[in-house]
């Protein structure tokens, strides 16, 4: 993202410092944490909508670092609740350093989002990030809830999307605007622009759980079956398949056993599970690209429209 770079190293800066703590375990695991990278797709958004509406100061830079805060800590979560051992192609951080202290150094880095957010003195702001992350804590419950169901219902599984995935990119792209001092209307359309992307994000990483390589991924192919997840692939094949396949299927989910998982890979791949699945993230990506149609031209828009392509077209 050449037109946000040196804003990017900025950020990094921020994020670099904010995670310092006296407390060397803390450290040790913010900086394994740091040093896994990821796409920084939610502080883009924040610096691409700032930039698109003119803003002047710093303040993208430290909600850029607090959106990604967020985003880290939901992930340490995330990765002890599923068990999982891999994550943008290293061992996770619980694998590393055991549950409880992924668990409590989570805690610390949603904490320091908190104190970072409150240093930028807007109550809308707080109000906005408060509001995102209990949203997103309740997609986690939800997923919760839905696992080893296969009985969910793809209105079920969006609604998961659009809590745990689509509400922090919704958060990071309306507070760009909002600090720009945008409209009302632009701030809106800055929101649906983030909602609408994040949930094409979330359809094509379901997409690359089943046709993906585990080295482009950074995570083993088929973990949301192995977890008992039902995305959309395996909603799909559930409504579209032969009875066979959704015994198999439901078996699968229920006991998250991997010991069919090649049939089933089969399966999705040739039910057209996963045209259907990447058709409506394609449909999302528009629907953010249409949200921002009327920002006015300039390099920051242009990027943010890429973004939208980007989302689809990726391999990881």
């Amino acid at each position: 993202m050449q037109p946000i770079a040196s804003d990017m190293e900025a950020v990094n800066t921020v994020i670099r410092q904010q995670l310092h703590s006296t407390v060397p375990l803390v450290n040790q695991i913010a900086d394994y944490i740091i040093g896994a990278g990821g796409k920084r797709i939610r502080p883009i958004l924040v610096l691409l909508t700032a930039n698109a509406f003119g803003y002047r100061g710093a303040h993208h830079h430290d909600l850029a670092a607090v959106v990604e805060f967020i985003h880290t800590a939901t992930l340490l979560h995330d990765d002890v609740v599923d068990e999982s051992s891999m994550r943008r192609g290293r061992e996770t951080a619980n694998a590393m350093f055991g549950n409880a202290a992924s668990v409590l150094v989570g805690d610390f880095v949603y904490s320091r989002a908190f104190q970072i957010m409150v240093a930028v003195q807007n109550m809308r702001v707080m109000q906005i990030l408060a509001d995102a992350t209990n949203v997103i804590a309740e997609g986690e419950v939800l997923q919760l809830l839905n696992m080893h169901d296969p009985d969910v219902t793809e209105e079920r599984y969006l609604q998961v999307i659009r809590s745990k995935t689509a509400k922090l990119f919704e958060a990071a792209a309306e507070l760009g605007a909002l600090i720009a001092g945008a409209s009302e209307t632009d701030i809106a359309s800055a929101a649906e622009y983030g909602r609408s992307l994040g949930t094409a994000f979330q359809l094509i990483d379901d997409v690359l759980d089943y046709s993906g390589n585990s080295s482009d991924i950074g995570k083993n192919i088929g973990d949301d079956l192995r977890e008992g997840k039902p995305t959309l692939p395996l909603i799909y094949l559930m409504r579209h398949g032969t009875e066979q396949q959704r015994e198999l299927v439901r078996a699968c989910i229920t006991s998250g056993d991997e010991q069919h998982f090649d049939e089933i890979l089969s399966a999705i791949t040739t039910s057209g599970a996963l045209d259907y699945t990447k058709q409506e993230a394609e449909k999302s990506a528009a629907r953010a690209a249409d949200a921002i149609a009327s920002f006015a031209n300039s390099q920051f828009k242009d990027s943010l429209l890429q973004l939208c392509a980007f989302a689809v077209d990726r391999n990881h």
